[in-house]
C-alpha cells in the first residue's frame, strides 16, 4: 500500500471516529436535556403521577363513646375489628390464594369470582365486615393484589340483654339504631379523621406521610341505673314471665331523692351481641317501660284520693258508704267486689273501692281529678330524650261526662307508660314534690315541683301502707324488715268487642321504706295466662322480690326491724 492510500485510511477512520464522537455528544446532550426537562420543567406533572400511584388517603376511624352504668361499669364499648374490601379492577383471578381468601370471608371460590365478575367496573366492594384482627392479618398475608384490609371498631355490650332495650344498639356502620345509642348519636359518635399514607403494589401501607384531618373521640356516656339492681330486675322480670306464662312485662325502679332510673327491663328480650336470630320480631326491641301504654287501673286510686285530701272536702277519717257494694253513673253500673259498707279514706285505698272513689270523684270539681294527673306528669312525655316515648293518655272531660270523670277516678278510660306511673308515684315519697326523671346520672338534682301537700302526700303514703298489710289486696309487695306502701291494679284489657273477660294487665306500683322513703318501683305485666292474674298475685311479689334486694343492696337501713326475742338463745 502506498503512503497516499495509508494516509486516505486514516483520514477515513479519524473522521469516522469524530462521527461518534459527535453521535454521544449528541445522545448525551440530549440525554442532559431531557434530564433538564423532567426536572424543571415536568417535575410538577411527573411528581403528581408518581404520588397518585403510591399516596393514598386513608381514613382513621373514631372510636366512639363509651356508655357505662352510674358505678362506672361499662355497658356499650368499641372493640377494634378489620373490614377486607377489594377492587375488583386490580383483583388477579389467577392467584393461587384465592381458595384460602374465600374461606377467610366465609364464603367459596365459586361465589367469590362471581361476585368480581359481577362488580368488575367498581373500584370498591367488601368482601367481609367486622373481622377479627387475627383473620385480618390471615388476609393481608396473602399479598393478593386489590385485596385491601381497614381498621374499624364494632360495638360490644357486656351486660347483654339485661339492658339491651335501654341501651339499644348500632348498625354494621357504627351509627346508633335504637336506645340511648340512637338517642345521644350525636354524643357519642366520634368525627373519623384522615391521613396521607404511601402503599405498595399489593396495597400495604409502607409509610404515613401526615395527618390531613385530626380525628375527634367519641364523648362517654354515663347512665344513671345500676347495673346490680339492672341485673335483679331482669332476672325476676323474666322468671315471672315465665311462671304466669305472660306475654310481656316491664319494670322501672327510681331514686326518689333524684328522679333518676336506677333500673329499667322488659320481656321478652334479645341479645344485642346476635342478632342473627332476632328475625323480623320487632316487638323484642321495643322499650315497653317508655313507649307502650296500658290503663293503670286501681294504681290511680290514691291519687284521687290525694285530691279529694286537697279538696278541703274531706279529711283521713271522713266515711263514705260503699253500699251496697254498686253504684249507678247515668245508667251505668259500678262495682266493688264485695259490699264494704262504710269506709274511710284509708280503706277506701285498702279495699280498693271503685264505689268509694266513684263518690269522692263525682262530688268534688269536674277538673279536680284530671289536674292532680296532669301536674304528675300524666298525659305528658316524661322528656328523658328516649326516642319514642309516649306521653299517653289524659282526657278533656266535661262536667256532664259522669261515667267517664268517674271510672278516670279509677285509672280506666287514660294510659300511661310505667315510667310515667313511676313518676306519678314519686310525689307520695318526696313530701308533695314531683321530679324529672332522667336517664343520665345527675351531678345536680332539680329541686322538683310541688304538686301536693306535704301533709297531704304522707297521709295517702300512709294509707297506701295498709295495701300491703294484712286485708290489703298487695300483701305479697311486703318486704320483711322494711316498711312497704303501695297500690295494685288488675285491669280488663280491651278486645275487638270491648274489654276482654279473660285477659288482664296486672300492675303493683309501691314505695319503700315508709319511713324514709329510697325508692320507687312499678311492675306492669302484660296478659298472665297462669292461675293467678291479680296484681296482688302477679306484680306485687315481683315488686317484693326487686325492691327488697335492691334496698339491700343500696344500704339502706331497714325502718320495720323486729328485735331477737329475748328468749331465744344465740348459738
Amino acid at each position: 500500500m502506498s503512503d497516499e492510500q495509508d494516509f486516505q485510511a486514516r483520514a477515513a477512520r479519524g473522521w469516522r471516529l469524530w462521527l461518534v464522537f459527535l453521535l454521544l455528544f449528541l445522545i448525551a446532550a440530549a440525554v442532559a436535556g431531557k434530564m433538564l426537562s423532567l426536572n424543571v420543567q415536568e417535575q410538577a406533572f411527573l411528581k403528581r403521577q408518581g404520588d397518585a400511584r403510591v399516596l393514598r388517603t386513608a381514613v382513621i376511624p373514631a372510636h366512639r363513646g363509651m356508655i357505662s352504668d352510674r358505678n362506672g361499669l361499662p355497658l356499650s364499648v368499641s372493640a377494634p375489628v378489620s373490614t377486607v374490601w377489594m377492587n375488583p379492577k386490580e383483583f388477579d383471578l389467577q392467584n393461587a390464594s384465592i381458595n384460602k381468601l374465600a374461606s377467610l370471608v366465609d364464603t367459596n371460590k365459586t361465589a367469590l369470582l362471581k361476585r368480581v365478575a359481577q362488580f368488575r367496573d367498581k373500584q370498591f366492594i367488601y368482601l367481609k365486615r367486622q373481622m377479627t384482627p387475627n383473620q385480618a392479618e390471615q388476609v393481608e398475608d396473602l399479598h393478593i393484589p386489590g385485596v385491601y384490609v381497614d381498621r374499624e371498631y364494632k360495638r360490644f355490650y357486656p351486660a347483654a340483654e339485661v339492658a339491651t332495650h335501654l341501651i339499644g344498639f348500632t348498625s354494621v356502620d357504627g351509627v346508633g339504631q335504637e336506645g340511648v345509642e340512637l338517642a345521644f348519636e350525636d354524643w357519642l359518635q366520634g368525627v373519623p379523621g384522615k391521613k396521607l399514607v404511601m402503599r405498595d403494589l399489593l396495597g400495604r401501607t409502607v409509610k404515613h406521610i401526615r395527618e390531613l384531618e385530626p380525628m375527634v373521640q367519641g364523648k362517654d356516656l354515663q347512665l344513671s341505673i345500676d347495673l346490680r339492681l339492672q341485673y335483679l330486675a331482669y332476672r325476676e322480670l323474666k322468671a315471672a314471665v315465665q311462671a304466669h306464662k305472660a306475654d310481656s312485662a316491664a319494670m322501672v325502679v327510681l331514686d326518689v331523692h333524684t328522679g333518676e332510673v336506677l333500673a329499667m327491663v322488659n320481656q321478652p328480650s334479645y341479645n344485642p351481641n346476635d342478632r342473627s336470630n332476632l328475625g323480623s320480631d320487632m316487638k323484642s326491641l321495643r322499650n315497653r317501660a317508655v313507649t307502650d301504654t296500658f290503663e293503670p287501673g286501681s294504681t290511680m286510686k290514691p291519687l284521687t284520693i290525694a285530691a279529694a285530701l286537697m279538696s278541703g272536702k274531706y279529711t283521713p277519717g271522713s266515711v263514705i258508704d260503699t253500699s251496697p257494694g254498686y253504684i249507678r253513673v247515668k245508667g251505668n253500673t259500678i262495682r266493688d267486689h264485695r259490699n264494704y259498707g262504710e269506709l274511710d279514706l284509708g280503706r277506701i285505698i285498702t279495699k280498693s273501692s271503685n264505689v268509694g272513689i266513684t263518690k269522692l270523684a263525682l262530688s268534688m270539681h269536674g277538673d279536680a281529678v284530671r289536674n292532680i294527673f296532669q301536674n304528675v306528669g300524666l298525659g305528658q312525655v316524661p322528656g328523658t330524650g328516649f326516642p319514642g316515648e309516649q306521653p299517653g293518655v289524659l282526657p278533656y272531660l266535661s262536667e256532664r261526662q259522669l261515667v267517664e270523670r268517674a271510672t278516670m277516678a279509677y285509672g280506666y278510660g287514660i294510659s300511661v307508660t310505667p315510667l310515667q306511673l313511676a313518676q306519678a308515684y314519686l310525689p307520695f315519697a318526696t313530701g308533695g314534690l314531683v321530679r324529672h326523671v332522667s336517664l343520665l346520672k345527675l351531678d345536680r338534682p332539680e329541686p322538683g315541683t310541688r304538686v301536693m301537700p306535704e301533709n297531704v302526700a304522707r297521709e295517702v303514703l300512709e294509707m297506701m301502707e295498709t295495701v300491703t298489710q294484712s286485708g290489703g289486696t298487695g300483701r305479697r309487695a311486703a318486704i320483711e324488715g322494711y316498711r312497704v306502701a303501695g297500690k295494685t291494679g288488675t285491669v280488663h284489657k280491651v278486645g275487638t268487642g270491648g274489654y276482654a273477660d279473660d285477659q288482664y294487665v296486672s300492675v303493683f306500683a309501691g314505695v319503700a321504706p315508709v319511713d324514709n322513703p329510697e325508692i320507687v318501683a312499678v311492675v306492669m305485666v302484660d296478659n298472665p295466662k297462669g292461675q293467678e292474674y291479680y296484681g296482688g298475685e302477679v306484680a306485687a311479689p315481683l315488686f317484693s322480690r326487686v325492691v327488697g334486694g335492691a334496698l339491700r343492696m343500696l344500704n339502706v337501713a331497714p325502718d320495720n326491724w323486729q328485735p331477737v326475742s329475748s328468749q331465744m338463745v344465740m348459738k
